[in-house]
């Protein structure tokens, strides 16, 4: 009997030690993390840069406020469809594994070959010239930044983001947790001066807060993408389900209480704009908080741009460390090349996956301009947002049975889908240059689809000799 136990000891011991060995994605994303990675991509550079976009857009600080609001409401209704898509489908992968499991293949395909070329590099090209720009902001004021230095400085930032998430899950996790802590910081000390001016009785800039004739309908569309691409961010912890620790529980709870802090803090932070600088200097200026705090807290002229550059530091953190395990799912779900799906085998981190992105976003870094990037990619990713909610009523639908921990009203997906498809349609009015190369893009998906993905063709040779110099493998256990 006692050899008995001692051998089922050494058993379970062998197969302790066999699992330790192995090479796959641990789940290293605790509660606190998943908060952390939501806060971090959501507060980013959009509320230091969104204000002017969303005040250019709407046309009077009245219905800025309610645009910021009515994006808020809709980012808690898409991110509650998320939880539930994240407690119903196990694999990780975000937009991408949704749609592919909801309405199959070729629109997942379509939505990865966006994402790729349009989606992602232009966002992260967004963050990182924000980053460049508050970083150089205080050295050059009260003249701008010179372009060069700042696209310069957003490269070497985005290749510093690219090297630690090669280098370690563990440190990018604890990165994000330590940056967003910064972030809200950097909210705090633009809120707290702002309420306390709004209490003095500075309430000029309010007046006549909601001024019709400036209305322009058409706009209002690219008002939303901007305050939407604020927001954005919500859905993060879909894009790594399978490394979070209990999901079902840990998801649902990440996505409401963050959401609901960026809420409160984005309508408390553009009060304080407001109430600090008129409808022309928010328009007029390169860099919102920090002619905020030029005008409010002059002490803190020096620090506050450095906040608001490492919060951007943040968020580009937060969308490399998810849009690799976006390509990592497609590579797996055989849409991808296979080398993408491969492991290195020391650092356990989708090393392929985390470098594929650095040559083009380095060209958006060199030739884009911030505002015409934001109308580029906005298009698309509303488009396959709404499009993966509308296949949560899809799947709803064909799997009755399917008992999900979490479970919203049926209004949300469906709210939400039809703001998103209708808001998508009318930005086709609002920047039809922009949204038609948008959408160039994304139908320029389709010959690919079937010349190459539908065939399933691959250059295993190729892929042999990456795989040798990266030293990367297939993940060893199944993860979901």
């Amino acid at each position: 009997s006692s050899e008995k136990i001692r051998a089922s000891s050494f058993s379970k011991a062998m197969g302790k030690d066999k699992k330790e060995e192995a090479i796959f994605l641990r789940k290293k994303i605790t509660l606190l993390r998943a908060f952390s990675l939501l806060i971090g991509s959501m507060v980013g550079s959009g509320i230091f840069i969104s204000p002017k976009g969303v005040l250019e857009n709407s046309g009077s600080v009245g219905f800025s406020l309610v645009v910021w609001f009515s994006c808020g409401l809709l980012s808690m209704f898409g991110a509650l469809c998320y939880a539930e898509l994240g407690t119903r489908i196990t694999k990780s992968g975000g937009h991408y594994i949704y749609i592919l499991e909801t309405l199959g293949p070729l629109p997942s395909f379509l939505f990865l070959w966006a994402e790729f070329f349009a989606i992602r590099p232009a966002n992260s090209a967004v963050v990182s010239l924000a980053f460049g720009r508050y970083m150089l902001e205080p050295f050059f004021s009260p003249c701008a930044a010179p372009v060069p230095a700042v696209k310069l400085v957003s490269l070497l930032a985005y290749y510093t983001v690219l090297t630690l998430n090669s280098w370690s899950v563990t440190w990018s996790a604890r990165l994000q947790t330590a940056l967003s802590v910064v972030k809200l910081l950097a909210l705090a000390l633009i809120i707290v001066p702002g309420m306390m001016l709004l209490a003095q009785g500075h309430t000029e800039n309010f007046q006549d807060a909601f001024d019709r004739q400036s209305l322009v309908l058409d706009k209002l569309p690219l008002a939303f993408y901007a305050g939407m691409f604020a927001y954005s961010g919500w859905f993060q912890t879909s894009f790594v389900r399978e490394e979070l620790v209990k999901p079902e529980r840990n998801i649902p709870l990440a996505v409401i209480v963050s959401v609901i802090t960026v809420i409160v803090g984005y309508m408390l932070t553009n009060v304080s704009y407001y109430t600090v600088l008129g409808t022309q200097d928010v328009l007029a200026s390169p860099a919102v908080a920090v002619s905020f705090v030029q005008r409010a807290f002059k002490s803190l002229i020096s620090v506050v741009p450095v906040l608001v550059a490492l919060s951007c530091f943040g968020t580009m953190n937060g969308g490399i460390f998810t849009f690799s395990r976006t390509l990592f799912v497609a590579s797996r779900e055989g849409q991808w090349p296979p080398l993408f799906s491969m492991i290195h085998i020391r650092r356990h981190t989708p090393l392929p996956a985390v470098m594929l992105m650095f040559p083009l976003v380095t060209a958006m870094v060199c030739i884009g301009d911030i505002y015409h990037l934001l109308n580029f990619f906005s298009f698309s990713r509303w488009l396959f947002i709404g499009l993966a909610t509308l296949g949560l009523i899809v799947h709803r639908h064909r799997h009755p049975e399917l008992h999900s921990p979490f479970r919203v009203p049926l209004f949300v997906p469906i709210s939400f889908t039809i703001i998103c498809l209708f808001t998508v349609a009318m930005s086709f009015y609002s920047d039809p240059v922009n949204i038609s190369i948008g959408c160039t893009m994304v139908l320029s998906g389709f010959p690919v689809y079937y010349l190459i993905i539908h065939r399933q063709m691959s250059d295993h040779y190729l892929t042999h000799k990456l795989q040798l110099l990266l030293e990367v493998v297939q993940q060893e256990i199944k993860t979901y």
